[in-house]
């Protein structure tokens, strides 16, 4: 039996950045618990092309900085701060342990172990067990599971003889065997497949050889609008303040969207195509130029079978040449549970708590833990936010997104702490702010003037459709 103050099941960006902040915050130890054989969760399936959709500046545990805050010279994200790639994430992980937490003397790390229950952990070759007698909090850091696409069983059958595969395998298959294929199709219309479109035009396949099967559009944000730095600052705070007004002004989702998009905080890849959902995802308008080279377009509904002759969709049937390379992008990003306290029964579920910050949800969910209070009293401080899928959702998260944000600032210990966050961005740089700063004071008091209007407005949406 091993005493630890902390027990957390997953060793990906939230449980590792969720470790970061206790031991920097406090005296606790803490144990790590992972099935897989090194930190960084899903990354470690990545496929090869990928890269962080935000910038590295926002990713990552508080304490280590991810990258070296440079900017993009060349590529679809040129001008714009760097996008860590999915090794890089994952050294970056492995030195937070190896050079961080681990050497605190307050961490343990348990790899390729599960989590059985009642402080119990069986490593999965072995089979020996650890029992921990938790003094505090068991931490689920695994509530919002990523699906892996390597790993993912389409949920429509494919008839033998065709090639479907998963994204990770996309690079090598083209390099060797491109010359089978007469056409290559994607199927799944979220960020992943976006990823793979991009993939394949810089691989150098013909955009009318490539076929797209979308059952929904989404809205996406522009990632220009998402940059840290001082030399962004105004620009990043001006898309802040015109969501702002947008939210006061909107009358329904598509209006809201629809303002977002004129403003250029939201982007669509088809102007004609009333977008059906909204996952968070972040896109340049490089990617977004790249992507509208793709010559077909299918937006039929759902796959559910593949033959040699083509696709039978929810809503019609499409061919497809015989010897057609088919990629699945159908897997969903996360599972969507619904939200629950945070904070309770010596337990702690990681939430997002701030919109579309995954790493600062973790680390303000370990601070807040760290603080004299009450179950009660940290779930006052930190509710969590729902994971969008319709762009209606977007009314809730804003919503929720405000109170947080407001009860945080005015809450002396969470005000100090994002003052001195790497993962908060502007926080010291907003109260830094004066009249002197001309610009900036406008930008900042048009989005004050317009929180009001838009929490009332907000709850009056909520109540209908959109």
């Amino acid at each position: 039996m091993q005493d630890v103050d902390y027990l957390i099941i997953g060793a990906g960006a939230l449980g590792l950045t969720f470790a970061d902040t206790i031991v920097r915050e406090s005296d606790a130890t803490v144990a790590i618990v992972d099935r897989n054989f090194r930190p960084g969760g899903h990354w470690n399936y990545a496929y090869d092309f990928v890269r962080l959709h935000q910038p590295s500046e926002f990713y990552g545990v508080e304490s280590v900085r991810l990258g070296n805050a440079t900017r993009d010279q060349h590529g679809w994200n040129a001008g714009y701060f760097e996008l860590a790639t999915g090794e890089e994430v994952l050294d970056y992980f492995e030195t937070v342990m190896a050079d961080h937490l681990l050497p605190s003397g307050r961490v343990q790390y348990f790899q390729e172990s599960d989590y059985c229950g009642d402080g119990r952990v069986r490593h999965l070759e072995t089979g020996g067990t650890t029992q921990f007698q938790v003094r505090k909090k068991t931490v689920d850091a695994t509530y919002f599971g990523t699906t892996i696409p390597a790993q993912h069983a389409p949920s429509f059958t494919v008839a033998d003889g065709v090639t479907l595969i998963a994204p990770n395998d996309v690079s090598s298959l083209w390099a060797s065997e491109r010359d089978k294929f007469q056409s290559v199709c994607i199927i799944g219309a979220g960020k992943t497949g976006m990823d793979v479109g991009v993939r394949l035009i810089e691989l150098g396949v013909p955009g009318d050889a490539i076929a797209w099967v979308k059952p929904r559009d989404s809205w996406l944000m522009n990632r220009a609008t998402l940059q840290p730095g001082p030399e962004f600052f105004e620009s990043t705070m001006l898309a802040q303040a015109q969501q702002m007004q947008a939210l006061a002004e909107a009358t329904s989702a598509r209006d809201l969207f629809h303002r977002l998009e004129s403003d250029g905080v939201m982007l669509r890849l088809d102007p004609a195509i009333e977008p059906e959902m909204y996952h968070c995802a972040i896109i340049s308008e490089g990617e977004v130029a790249l992507l509208n080279q793709v010559g077909r377009i299918i937006r039929q509904g759902r796959v559910q079978s593949i033959s040699h002759s083509g696709l039978n969709l929810e809503q019609a049937t499409a061919a497809m040449p015989e010897n057609t390379l088919f990629i699945d992008c159908s897997a969903s990003a996360v599972t969507r549970h619904p939200q629950i306290p945070i904070y309770q029964d010596q337990k702690i579920t990681l939430q997002i708590a701030r919109t579309c910050q995954p790493a600062f949800s973790a680390a303000m969910i370990g601070l807040i833990e760290t603080l004299s209070l009450s179950d009660a009293e940290k779930n006052e401080l930190c509710r969590p936010l729902p994971l969008p899928d319709t762009p209606h959702d977007y009314f809730a998260i804003a919503l929720s997104n405000m109170m947080n944000q407001y009860i945080w600032s005015r809450t002396p210990q969470t005000r100090d702490w994002m003052m001195r966050s790497r993962l908060d961005g502007f926080s010291q740089r907003i109260a830094e702010v004066t009249e002197e700063d001309a610009a900036a004071h406008a930008i900042l008091n048009t989005f004050r003037h317009n929180m009001p209007v838009a929490i009332a407005n907000i709850q009056k949406l909520m109540t209908g459709s959109g």
